[in-house]
């Protein structure tokens, strides 16, 4: 108990001690605050009025330096006006005297001006005087002129109309004379001077290019090793011989041709693709239409390759790059065309080359004229499937590949179907007359070269003063007899000029036709 008792009595002390220390501290913390405030406002005010005064200080200095600042620049603002018055006034003095000088020089003008009028005045009247005279004279001379007029009609007999008339007719008669002998000259010199060196131009293409032309019609033939191949060709009930019609799209002739099959279409490709299908079924020896169906594919695969071929060698060997590969798809297959007999891509590449060389020896793109030779029978590939001629084709072929109007120019001009624009488009034409009109190169028939020559004839028998004609060199040159009563010497050149000009409207021939008029000069006396 005593214990427990001690132990409150000592805790009761523990707090009384600490509730002292607690009102001491409360006591005391506001008078530390209070204590503090007053030393701080006494050390507040002695910096405040410490600052204010330094304040004060500065300002003093500032404005005596504003003030002296102030001074200088007003000093300064004063030279500156003072500079810029007195460049004013000495501008404004140059621009006086400037103007001075002006105003004395258009014064000068003025008078200089004043006394060209004056002078002009004067010659104007002076004109006019002379121009009076001037008209009296041609009053008088026109007087003078009617009487002499007059005279001469009574000394000739002949009236002003009559006279003229009269005079005219000499004149055309030695105009024509002179005509025909100025032609006869100017033809001769531009002989001398042309045919040679355009001989050795066409001479030396045509040697430098010169190709072999295959001649193929539109029927191919196949040989049989025997003829019993022909009854296995034709197969039961004619199964196979349709199975090759059907696929090909070309007819079999099988006749009694030993040991041979005519194959006949107007497509030379399709009958290129029959003619490989036969051959192949014929080595094979298995001949039925599974058989037939899988060679026909076999030789398309072949014929195509084939025509790619042929168009880059044609291209290669002209030397003609970035043509499109539909464009060298249709060269190639211009392999199996033939005009008059006349392999046509041969003929293209000769044409290219024939163009060519001519560009080349007169200065032109060379370039040009053999990308437009070499194209200009495209249309001639597809031909048998595309309605129109082949130039027409072979325009609307050439533009849907991007060709350059040059060249389509040159492929349209070839024929005169169009006008030529440019000298390679008349080589062009040119080229493929001369490789046209190669002996050799073309085959016509008989009745087409029959009609020919007889034409030609006509048209000579039927010009006036002819007397008779004849058509030698294949056709090539007319030997026209002339009527000596009604034609001079002197207008044969105007007689075969004539009947030139009316072949090249009439007539239609590859190459060109010579035309020569011979006149018969007779000299009869009688001995007595």
């Amino acid at each position: 108990m005593r214990q427990g008792l001690g132990d409150r009595i000592s805790a009761k002390r523990r707090c009384i001690a600490i509730l002292k220390i607690i009102i001491a501290i409360v006591i005391a913390l506001p008078v530390g605050v209070l204590v503090g405030y007053i030393i701080r406002k006494n050390f507040a005010e002695k910096t405040i009025g410490s600052a204010e005064q330094l304040a004060k200080n500065m300002i003093l200095d500032a404005e005596n330096k504003s003030q002296t600042i102030k001074k200088e620049i007003t000093l300064e603002a004063k030279e500156e006006a003072h500079r810029l018055r007195s460049d004013a006034e000495r501008e404004i003095r140059e621009r006086r005297a400037e103007v001075q000088r002006s105003e004395k020089r258009l014064i000068q003008k003025e008078e200089s001006v004043d006394r060209k009028i004056e002078n002009l005045e004067k010659k104007e009247e002076s004109i006019t005087r002379k121009e009076q005279k001037i008209t009296e004279k041609e009053h008088e001379l026109d007087g003078f002129l009617e009487k002499q007029r007059e005279e001469l009609e009574r000394i000739s007999g002949y009236t002003a109309d009559e006279a003229k008339q009269l005079l005219l007719s000499n004149v055309e008669k030695d105009v024509r004379y002179e005509a025909s002998l100025m032609i006869k000259d100017i033809e001769s010199k531009a002989k001398e001077e042309a045919d040679k060196r355009a001989k050795e131009i066409i001479t030396g293409a045509i040697q430098r290019c010169a190709a072999d032309h295959v001649a193929e019609t539109t029927v191919s033939v196949v040989p049989l090793p025997n003829d019993e191949m022909k009854g296995r060709i034709i197969g039961r009930e004619g199964r196979n011989i349709r199975a090759i019609e059907t696929l090909t799209g070309i007819d079999l002739i099988i006749d009694d041709t030993p040991e041979a099959v005519i194959l006949s279409g107007f497509d030379p490709v399709r009958r290129e693709v029959a003619r490989l299908a036969l051959e192949k079924l014929i080595v094979d020896g298995r001949i039925h239409p599974a058989r037939i169906e899988e060679m026909v594919e076999k030789a398309q695969r072949e014929v195509n390759a084939i025509i790619k071929e042929e168009g880059e060698s044609a291209t290669f060997a002209v030397g003609i790059h970035n043509l499109h590969p539909e464009l060298i798809r249709l060269l190639g297959r211009l392999r199996y065309r033939t005009s008059y007999g006349q392999n046509v891509l041969k003929h293209s590449i000769e044409v290219a080359h024939l163009a060519g060389l001519m560009a080349g020896e007169l200065g032109l793109d060379v370039k040009l004229a053999k990308r437009a030779g070499l194209l200009h029978d495209i249309g001639k590939a597809v031909d048998h499937e595309v309605e129109g001629t082949h130039v027409d084709i072979g325009i609307d072929l050439l533009r849907k590949y991007k060709e350059s109007e040059a060249v389509i120019n040159g492929m349209a001009a070839h024929h005169g179907d169009y006008e030529p624009k440019s000298m390679e488009a008349v080589l062009i034409a040119a080229a493929d007359a001369l490789s046209a009109a190669r002996p050799g190169a073309r085959r016509e028939t008989l009745d087409s070269y029959i009609k020919r020559l007889q034409k030609l004839e006509e048209i000579a028998n039927t010009t006036p003063g002819v007397a008779s004609s004849f058509a030698i060199q294949a056709g090539r040159e007319i030997r026209i007899m002339a009527k000596p009563d009604e034609v001079s010497d002197d207008a044969i050149a105007f007689l075969a000029r004539e009947i030139s000009k009316k072949i090249e409207s009439e007539l239609e021939y590859p190459g060109q036709i010579k035309v020569n008029v011979i006149r018969e000069t007779r000299a009869t006396e009688y001995a007595k």
